[in-house]
């Protein structure tokens, strides 16, 4: 047309510039403007119009203002052009302002105005200004424009009310796709699932048709109701409406499924899918992961990469979640190195998922590698690597990050004081449990059942039961979880008669109990030496709750027997066990032959346990305590030959203290503090007082070949004795002293406690591997039956 001389007109620019905006030629654009501006025609709105929109949607937002300033009449149809450019580009807080100024030019808005201004309210996810933008519709009578009220209801769906969104959509005449879609979009995004359904089934009785987006909603309503059967129901509709090889649709089905726990339904739709793109990978993968199909998970990695269709941060970050829950350590470093070489290392998800499959899967150096190189320290990073310090044992170590985490200005949520809550129970660290309680109680997570839950556990297991009670009283909603842990904790503690009336009160609450709750009544009962009451619980734990007897139950009921004397009672029980005995069974036997001096079962359980724990030094050292008790001097000689042919070590004894938020280790005889000669004459001094109080040294527990004077000294040098010491000299009179111990406390050290802690006023807490010793008034709270 240009060429045989035919001049456009005001018609034909608008046609050609919209072709350009949808070709995206900007190129051939600005020529077509150099023609508009020759010709005269760049004053007409319309062509002004086309051109700023041309401008705009090519991201040239300098050049359309200014031909959009340039227009010596703007109507409404051109501030709504420039509008709706701006939000079609996500430049919402300038469409905002742009209708002020339209507003305060004195141009009246149209529905279509509103409209725009609604959805940029959408995006910004300002409801204060969204309902202004309902007045307007209201004032300027578009109220009852179909496409003003569909944006109005997808609006308060998603930044204001449902109730709201619900309402408009009611008073629509005549609701039309865009309208049921949008509201039952609504009901999903809010997890009003119920609803999104009931209006589904609404919609179809009316006869409206529903199309790919409305079916996507109902089956993310089905998967958050768990209706599978439905989901299947919907399923069909598809497949007859001819619209099930959609890609979109295919996820949403093995998304439905998945959640539904159908995971063989969404292993055919994602076979049965022609074209299998990224996203469909990983909500397969995602599925087995969810629904702890952990080596499905992580089988189907490398068969996505053969397909080549690339992975992302979701892809590598699910596999590593199921990589953790398996601890396949040689998976993560594998899919380390591949976030390496795919250039995700420094992603913020993989980084963080990467510092929890390592944490997991044991190797604490490679998480810590991890975090120290990651671009983004979060929360979550922090969370995860404090995590797996604390499962790993390294208490200490997660405090301290907790420190540098703090000095970062990083707030804690529920999950985080979590982990710090049983690093300080594995710690014993008391002090540092209650300033980890504090943030707790700042930012409201008492009525988090994972914080509650640690609280009760922290407490119990710093030696503080009646702490642990308070923070069991403040959870909201108690589950099994908070009952066992609460249960679990008046066992430790030696509180038998406790722990029975809680189960009994937990029971009456209607919450049934697991096999974890079994085992803590069962350990509350061998704590306080209830024989009847054990015997009566384990007997009906198949009948009353359906519980099977596992080897926990059993070598605690042989362990509660033995103790007791019952030594036939508990050989004859572990012969009906129906599998076969494990090392915790026969340990409780072997326990039980030191507690009597029984050598002939002693030497039996010890034979089976050198077969099933070769490598464990406690066995051959609690046999020799056995022969050392009757005499057999030989026997002791024996064994430590043995220890020595076999080159196994006794663990030392170690005992741990909290002071000042900082916890000590004390070995036997040690001098490395730098309070020790403090630290032993305060021993000195409580031995002249012990030797008062009419204390005699058990020196026939020591096995050392040594004088009767050295053998009292290496007593009186105790581990815990030298905490005990340092807690003494440490700490203002009249407040308790808290140690924890890695073995059982031995015979002497209990004995010489009971007078401590009468000669000194205080009261000595003593956690060793088995339970707790709260020593007071001469008396230890076990009754001297541990």
């Amino acid at each position: 047309m240009h060429l045989l001389g035919v001049k456009c007109n005001e018609f034909t620019f608008p046609s050609v510039l919209k072709a350009c905006t949808v070709t995206k030629d900007l190129w051939l654009g600005r020529q077509v403007h150099g023609t508009v501006v020759v010709t005269g025609f760049e004053n007409d709105e319309f062509v002004a119009n086309s051109l700023l929109v041309l401008y705009a949607k090519s991201g040239e937002f300098v050049d359309s203002r200014r031909l959009f300033d340039a227009i010596p009449e703007r109507s409404v149809v051109s501030w709504n052009a420039l509008l709706s450019c701006y939000v079609q580009s996500d430049s919402c807080g300038e469409a905002i302002g742009l209708f002020k100024d339209m507003v305060l030019s004195g141009i009246r808005p149209n529905e279509f105005s509103l409209s725009c201004m609604i959805n940029a309210c959408t995006v910004l996810e300002d409801s204060n200004q969204g309902r202004k933008m309902h007045g307007y519709l209201i004032k300027l009578a578009y109220d009852l424009d179909l496409f003003s009220a569909n944006a109005l209801v997808d609006m308060y769906a998603k930044v204001g009310t449902l109730e709201d969104a619900i309402c408009i959509f009611e008073e629509i005449a005549k609701p039309d796709i865009v309208s049921w879609n949008a509201v039952i979009a609504g009901c999903v995004l809010r997890e009003n699932h119920h609803w999104a359904i009931k209006l589904f089934g609404e919609m179809n009785r009316l006869g409206i048709y529903p199309n790919m987006y409305t079916i996507s909603s109902a089956f993310k309503a089905c998967a958050g109701m768990g209706l599978g059967e439905l989901g299947r129901q919907l399923h069909s509709s598809l497949i007859k409406m001819d619209i099930g090889s959609d890609s979109f649709l295919g996820v949403g089905l093995i998304d439905m499924y998945s959640k539904c726990e159908l995971m063989t339904d969404a292993q055919l739709v994602f076979k049965l899918m022609p074209e299998k793109d990224l996203i469909t990978w990983n909500a397969v993968i995602t599925g087995h992961s969810q629904n702890g199909e952990d080596i499905d998970a992580i089988s189907l990695f490398p068969l996505m990469h053969k397909e080549v269709v690339g992975v992302n941060q979701t892809t590598l970050s699910t596999v590593l979640k199921s990589v953790a829950a398996l601890q396949a350590d040689h998976f993560c470093s594998q899919i380390h190195a591949f976030s390496v070489k795919s250039g995700f290392e420094s992603d913020n998800y993989v980084a963080n998922s990467l510092i929890d499959a390592y944490g997991k899967c044991g190797y604490i150096e490679a998480a810590t590698q991890v975090f120290k190189e990651s671009p983004v320290v979060d929360l979550v990073a922090f969370t995860s690597i404090i995590t797996a310090y604390s499962q790993d044992g390294q208490g200490e170590e997660a405090l301290k990050l907790y420190l540098e985490m703090q000095y970062k200005d990083i707030k804690p949520d529920s999950f985080l004081c979590s982990s710090l809550l049983n690093a300080c129970a594995n710690l014993s660290a008391y002090e540092q449990g209650k300033q980890i309680h504090v943030p707790i109680l700042k930012f409201g997570f008492m009525s988090d059942i994972f914080a509650g839950n640690s609280l009760v556990n922290m407490y119990a297991k710093c030696g503080s039961i009646d702490d642990a009670d308070r923070a069991f009283s403040e959870i909201p909603q108690r589950g099994i979880v908070s009952w066992s842990a609460m249960i679990g904790g008046l066992a430790q503690h030696g509180h038998g008669k406790e722990a029975l009336h809680l189960f009994n009160q937990m029971l009456i609450d209607g919450v049934p109990p697991n096999h974890i709750t079994l085992v803590s009544v069962l350990c509350a009962c061998n704590h306080a030496g209830l024989v009847a009451e054990a015997q009566r619980y384990f007997k009906s734990m198949k009948k009353l709750f359906g519980i099977e007897p596992m080897q926990e139950h059993y070598a605690c009921m042989i362990d509660l027997l033995g103790r007791a004397g019952k030594l036939n009672e508990a050989i004859e029980l572990m012969n009906k066990m129906p599998f076969q005995a494990n090392a915790s069974v026969w340990g409780a036997l072997l326990g039980a032959a030191r507690i009597h001096k029984n050598i002939d079962l002693g030497q039996q359980a010890a034979e089976m346990l050198f077969a099933l724990e070769p490598g464990k030094s406690g066995t051959h050292v609690l046999l020799a305590n056995i022969y050392a008790s009757v005499g057999m001097w030989d026997g002791v000689a024996k064994m430590r030959r043995l220890m020595k042919d076999s080159k196994l070590k006794k663990e030392p004894a170690m005992s741990w203290i909290e002071m000042k938020d900082k916890v000590y280790t004390f070995i036997v005889g040690d001098r490395s503090h730098s309070r020790s000669k403090e630290i032993y004459a305060k021993l000195d001094e409580l031995s002249e007082l012990l030797d008062k109080a009419g204390y005699v040294p058990m020196l026939e527990i020591d096995l050392h070949d040594v004088e009767l004077n050295e053998k009292k000294q290496l007593l009186n040098h105790h581990s815990e004795k030298l905490a005990v010491a340092f807690g003494l000299i440490a700490t203002p009179p009249g407040a308790s002293i808290r140690v924890k111990k890695n073995l059982r406390i031995c015979l002497d050290c209990h004995t010489a406690f009971k007078y401590i802690c009468k000669i000194v006023s205080r009261e000595i807490i003593v956690r060793d591997i088995n339970r707790f010793h709260h020593f007071r008034d001469g008396s230890c709270s076990c009754g001297d039956y541990w």
